[in-house]
Parts: structure tokens; sequence; C-alpha cells
């Protein structure tokens, strides 16, 4: 039976590569759909869990993943042997940067390899990992050549990037439209046909590096419009008097050629942080220079510094020497209601603090029990009237809804604000320093 009725049967076997917030609740979907599904990563403890049934990735509803393993559909290894068996492989892996903002796609490398080590006749490859363009033909194909197979006459290999937007509940993996990308027109429409079974839409384009561009492009737009609003905030802060969310309140009001974007203490995540850089590394290749996208990824990235020096300025005015202060970080997930860290700006502001001479953090996330800064570990503390009125400044760097905020404005000595949490807390009156507020910092 040939690979396309077999995915219309519903009798392949769908391999995931990473199993993290990508890779598991793909993996679920698969399986929720009635395809075999097996998972693989190198992190054993990951694979365990899996296997006993414990659900690690707040998107995926407990419930439904505990089905799949329970009836045999979903389960995982850190064996690559076991792709011998699979008809189609999904890679995953995480794709960040170096300290000096170079590509990082050695796990790319190390499941492509994985996979070649095992390659057969008939299996389609599907990379969703984000990366720079000609990832897909010009390193991973290659690998997978040299099993002296040929793409779109033995295998089918292609470029589907991901879509996750982690604590969404309007859109997920299975309602988000996703485009791909094949190296043939043959192995766009397997792949296509393949994704269909689990994603209601699926664009498809004319060549992997179309797909992985677009991919680029996503984030990069979202990565130049929040450094517009952060540059905006910090000027507002300077001239005073005009306070920034008001203004982007005002201008979402016209119905056409606006799209509202918000200042922040920085962005976190994979994918907007690191894309820039993956797009100007690789337009240097051909003595390309990016200038714009990475003037905006580094007033993004200046951010922390800008809130390190806020709260600064807070602790000046209210008498404390910097070195003495109890500070208390309120949110370190890099966005609102998830457990998500990676690369969150709330981290980077304690590090800052840390760095300066800071002696004295605490935080509280409720969806972050515990953490780990460089060599320091972290406990959440209970968000209590006590340990708001020890602390001689509270920063507000994810603003859950979780949080009372006027339980917290009522009972801390002095806030920074970095995400407009406190907007709607009456009498805030000069406790509280908002980030784009227009109060003259």
């Amino acid at each position: 039976m040939n690979l396309e009725q077999k995915i219309k049967d519903r009798s392949v076997k769908v391999g995931i590569i990473g199993l993290g917030y990508v890779g598991l609740p793909l993996a679920v979907e698969y399986a929720a759909k009635g395809f075999q599904v097996i998972g693989i990563d190198t992190d054993e403890t990951k694979v365990a869990k899996i296997n006993r049934g414990e659900n690690y990735i707040s998107d995926v509803k407990d419930e439904i993943f505990q089905n799949q393993v329970k009836e045999s559909r979903l389960s995982a290894t850190t064996d690559y042997g076991v792709i011998k068996d699979l008809d189609i492989i999904f890679i995953c892996v995480p794709t960040p940067f170096s300290p000096t903002k170079d590509p990082d796609i050695s796990f790319i490398l190390h499941a492509t390899e994985g996979i070649a080590k095992n390659l057969r006749h008939g299996h389609l490859v599907i990379l969703k990992s984000t990366t720079f363009p000609e990832t897909t033909e010009k390193v991973v194909l290659p690998i997978l050549e040299k099993t002296g197979l040929k793409v779109g006459k033995d295998f089918y290999l292609a470029f589907s990037p991901e879509r996750i937007d982690p604590g969404r509940e309007d859109f997920t993996t299975a309602n988000t439209p996703v485009v791909v990308g094949g190296v043939t027109k043959e192995c766009t429409r397997i792949a296509q046909l393949a994704i269909q079974q689990v994603i209601t839409h699926v664009h498809p384009v004319s060549s992997p590096k179309v797909a992985e561009m677009e991919k680029l492009l996503e984030n990069i737009f979202r990565s130049v419009n929040i450094a517009l609003v952060n540059e905006l905030a910090r000027f507002c802060d300077r001239m005073g008097g005009i306070d920034l969310w008001e203004v982007i309140e005002a201008a979402s009001t016209k119905p056409f050629g606006f799209m509202p974007f918000y200042p922040g203490p920085g962005i976190g995540g994979h994918c907007i942080l690191v894309d820039p850089y993956y797009m100007s590394w690789k337009a240097r290749e051909y003595d390309f220079h990016t200038n714009f996208i990475e003037l905006a990824a580094e007033t993004n990235e200046d951010m922390p510094f800008y809130v390190l020096g806020m709260t600064r300025r807070v602790l000046s005015d209210h008498g404390v020497a910097f070195k003495d202060a109890k500070i208390l970080i309120l949110g370190v997930a890099f966005k609102k209601n998830i457990d998500d860290i990676r690369n969150s700006p709330a981290l980077k502001v304690m590090e800052l603090i840390l760095q300066r001479g800071g002696r004295h953090v605490k935080y509280n996330d409720p969806y972050v029990p515990k953490l780990k800064l460089k060599d320091r570990e972290f406990v959440s503390v209970n968000l209590t009237k006590e340990e708001l009125e020890n602390s001689d400044v509270v920063v507000i760097t994810t603003d859950h809804s979780a949080y009372d905020y006027d339980f917290i404005v009522k009972h801390a000595k002095a806030i920074v604000d970095t995400r407009n949490a406190t907007k709607n807390v009456k009498n805030r009156g000069t406790k509280v320093l908002r980030l784009g507020g227009g109060q003259r910092f």
C-alpha cells in the first residue's frame, strides 16, 4: 500500500521528534484522530512522563492526553531506531541562538542524522522547527540523500513551520492554519495531505524556502512593531504628559490601516526574539544587511535595561539604596497566563538586578513554582500582604489575570508596572510608575 492510501485510511504511523511546546500537542492531535504516534526525544524524563501518562504541557488537555496513552495510540522513546517502522516523521526540535546571536541548528542536525540512519523508501519527513531559509534544502536534504535515496522518488521532504501561541484557547494546533512547502510538487502534495488529517487549513507554497521565509516574516513583523511602541513608550516617558497606552487605545478606534501592539519589559518565548537574528545571519551570506530588522531586535532587547533604570529611580525616590533594596518581581513567564519562561524578559530583569549589585530579589508567579537563574535557585513566594509591605519595590513584569491588582497596589510601597496591569486600579496616585505612562522618566 502506498503512503497516500495509508494516510487516507489512517494506517500510517507518525513520529514526532522533539516533545516540547510544538511536538507534544501535535503528537496528541494525531493520536486523537486515530493515528499511531511515537514521540522521540533525547530527554529521558519527558519520555518517561509520557509513557506514564503524565502531561507537562499546559496547552494539552490532560484527559485527551491520558486517553491516547491509555489506548496505546501515543508513546515515547529515546530510540531513533523506531523510525524504520514509521511512515511520517515530524522534526519539532528547538532552534536557539548562540551567545553571539548566531543560529544554533544542532538539534535539527542531530534529528536529521537520526532519521538518515533509519531512512527507507516511502518516508515523509516534515521539518517544523523555525529556521533560516534554505535549511530544508541545503542542510537537511543533503544528509538524507547521503543514504542513496532520492527526494521526490524514494522519500518526501517538506517544511511546515509551527504556529503555536502558548496559552491561547481560541487558536490551537487543530484550527490554526499552517503553511507547507515541499522540495518537489509531489512532496508538497503528500505533506499537505498528511497535515490536513489534523489541521483544518493547510496553505501550500512553491518551496521550503518560501515557507521558511514566511515563518520569519510572521515574527519579524511582530518584533518590528513591538520595537516601535517600546521606543514610543520611552519617548512618552522622556517627554512627560502623554500616556502611550491611551494613545494606542485611541489609535485602535481606526477600523483600517492600524493594528495595536503594546510596550513591555522586552520580548520572550522562542520565535519573536530569535527569528530576527536568524534572518540577519542568513542575509550576511548574501552581503545583505538587515539594518531595520536588527535595530528593532536591539530596541526590544534593551527594554530590560530600561526597566532596571525605572526600578532604580523608584528606589532612589524612596531613599532606598539599590544594594539594600528588597525587590519583588511579579510574573516570570514570558507572557500572561502561561508557565513558559523561555527567554522571558523578567528573567533578564532579575539577572540585571543581581549583576548590578542587588542582593534581595524575590519573585511570585502562580504558574512557575520554581526556577534556576544562572547558578541560583529561586522559589515563588506567596503573594501576601506582608510580602508586599516588606518589599521596597514591586516590579510587574507579567500581567497574569490571577493577580488582584487592587490588593497589590493597596499594600505595596512602590510599583514599577511594565504591562499597564494597574490601569483599572483607582487611586494609584504616585505609587505606580508605568512604562509608557508619561510620568517623566
